[in-house]
């Protein structure tokens, strides 16, 4: 059944509501979110219910941002009109880009040319300006430096870019589920985001910060307060699931109305001669809300844009073994966790056995050495490689994990001394199997099977995005086509200056979607966007205004 969409300019025109529209079909108008930026209130989200059938005149969102991590944050921030320019007294490290800032100093760094500002800096990015923008707001920083920023940032109302952030939780994202009793990789520093100093935050909230690095709860707490000072709250939407995200695609001699085909592919829109043709148009954005009492309610939006902010914290890796789902394999920390605090492990003579070489299993390993809980600890990799995250991070900044790595080097299955050792590993190892009664089988690079017995096992091999509201869960955007996107193996395939994806027009991707696992980079994506968004806003009014395409929207 073909469903009309709406016209996605500006200049369209207001719909008046009849009053046959009742509040349980129309939850929200676009006018009264657009009227917003005039000083109106916005009192709930612009949401219609999924099963109304909107008339071309209503108007149509130019951002939809989903996800409301840090991500989602920073790109709101930038969006609502906030703009870094350099500070007057500033001088960067690096003499070339700082005589390329001087030429364009009366310009916010949105307005310049990320491509040029960009050229020949080096960091722990492959995203250019997520280098940039590291670089301007933290210089020198992997070389030890604290220097403070250049940037001092404006509020210019005239840029604002109407939008809305959607998140399933509280805006700080996943933070707010992250196990509490581990530190942070970063320091708090490399945290925070544009505008507010996490330091001068936590000192004002009378928080005892201890160490440079600070607790997940500490970083969501800042996030969360992050969106009420800076005055975003009105973009974010708490509580909100998305359902579906699909192109809407237009005949495109058909002047009156529009029609939506969820399934048409690019190629399809290649027709032969003598058939209609067909462009694509705006996204519809699909979900439901958690209301106050538990029950969801349903809704349907359009937008020009469409951000990806999610993160990859959705889906824990799995091994795709046999056993994987018997209830005595977790795969999160916030259940080992909550298997020790319940008492669940104590007094139990088989060791837990731990899967997993990155920071996480570290973590893990940690927890369970702390409470006294023999580990067995099992990974793919040799304790040489020069992969592992721990020869990323210096000793004397992250002793903790430098105790988990010199364990698993000098503590091996294959030393008589730690047979009954607190913790055994067993490197170059693969898990085949978990069997019912809570034995796992091993096997060895050179092919040797072995059976463990264990108490609970923790399978920690990463995470990964959970995109499936997108067509085909967003395989079709990736770097290696048609396979699930991966934050270092798949990541999704974007122009490297507007972070938009090369495979769709009018899709956008941000941090670890896109390889930026640290949030000190993932504020370049924020950048970028917001450029490529303004320099289209732009053009688009001066269209109106030439009286030139005004109810077309972006292309």
């Amino acid at each position: 059944m073909p469903v009309w969409c709406c016209r996605c300019s500006l200049a369209g025109h207001f719909r008046t509501y009849s009053g046959t529209e009742t509040e349980g079909q129309l939850l929200n108008s676009f006018v009264q979110y657009f009227g917003d930026s005039l000083g109106r209130k916005i009192k709930r989200m612009p949401l219609i219910e999924e099963t109304v059938l909107p008339g071309d005149s209503l108007l149509t969102l130019p951002v939809v941002i989903i996800g409301n991590g840090p991500s989602g944050i920073c790109l709101s921030y930038l969006l609502s009109g906030y703009r870094p320019y350099l500070s007057p007294e500033a001088i960067h490290p690096n003499p070339i880009l700082h005589t390329k800032l001087e030429e364009a100093r009366h310009l916010s760094i949105v307005d310049q040319d990320l491509e040029y500002l960009s050229e020949g800096l080096e960091g722990r990015s492959s995203n250019p300006v997520a280098v940039l923008f590291d670089t301007l707001l933290h210089p020198d920083a992997d070389f030890g430096y604290d220097y403070p920023p250049v940037l001092h940032w404006k509020l210019e109302q005239h840029n604002y870019i109407p939008h809305i952030v959607l998140g399933k939780g509280p805006p700080g994202g996943a933070w707010h589920s992250m196990e509490g009793s581990m530190l942070t990789i970063s320091f708090g520093d490399w945290m925070e985001l544009p505008g507010l100093s996490f330091k001068e935050w936590a000192a004002s909230k009378r928080r005892n910060i201890k160490s440079d690095r600070v607790m997940p709860e500490e970083i969501a707490c800042y996030y969360k307060h992050y969106v009420k000072v800076m005055g975003l709250q009105k973009n974010f939407r708490d509580n909100v699931y998305i359902t579906s995200v699909s192109r809407l695609y237009r005949e495109k001699d058909d002047e009156g109305r529009s029609h939506q085909n969820e399934d048409i592919s690019t190629q399809h829109l290649e027709m032969e001669d003598g058939q209609k043709s067909l462009i694509k148009r705006n996204w519809e954005v699909r979900g439901y809300q958690r209301a106050t009492d538990g029950s969801h309610v349903p809704f349907c939006l359009f937008a020009e844009n469409v951000a990806l902010a999610t993160g990859t914290f959705d889906s824990p890796g799995r091994l795709q073994v046999e056993g994987e789902d018997f209830p005595f394999v977790l795969h999160s920390m916030s259940d080992f966790g909550a298997a020790i605090s319940k008492g669940k492990l104590r007094g139990k003579a088989d060791p837990v056995l731990i899967v997993g070489a990155g920071l996480t299993a570290a973590d893990a390993v940690l927890c369970a050495y702390n409470n006294n809980i023999p580990v067995v600890h099992v990974f793919r990799r040799r304790v040489t490689d020069t992969s592992l995250i721990f020869k990323q991070l210096p000793k004397k900044l992250y002793p903790e994990y430098h105790k988990v790595y010199h364990m698993m080097c000098t503590q091996s299955h294959t030393m008589d001394s730690n047979q009954h050792s607190a913790y055994t590993s067993f490197p170059e190892h693969n898990v085949l199997s978990f069997k019912p009664e809570m034995k796992c089988v091993l096997q060895s690079a050179s092919g040797l099977k072995k059976i463990l017995k264990f108490s609970v096992a923790l399978v920690l091999i990463g995470s990964h995005p959970n995109l499936f509201f997108l067509k085909d869960q967003g395989h079709s955007i990736g770097h290696h086509s048609n396979q699930p996107i991966t934050c270092k193996g798949n990541p999704i395939e974007i122009d490297p200056y507007t972070y938009e994806c090369t495979k769709e027009a009018n899709l956008f991707a941000l941090g670890p979607l896109v390889g930026d696992n640290f949030v000190r980079f993932l504020k370049g994506g924020a950048l970028g966007i917001a450029r490529c968004l303004a320099i289209r806003q732009k053009k688009k009014h001066e269209l109106i205004e030439s009286g030139d395409g005004g109810g077309e929207g972006v292309p």
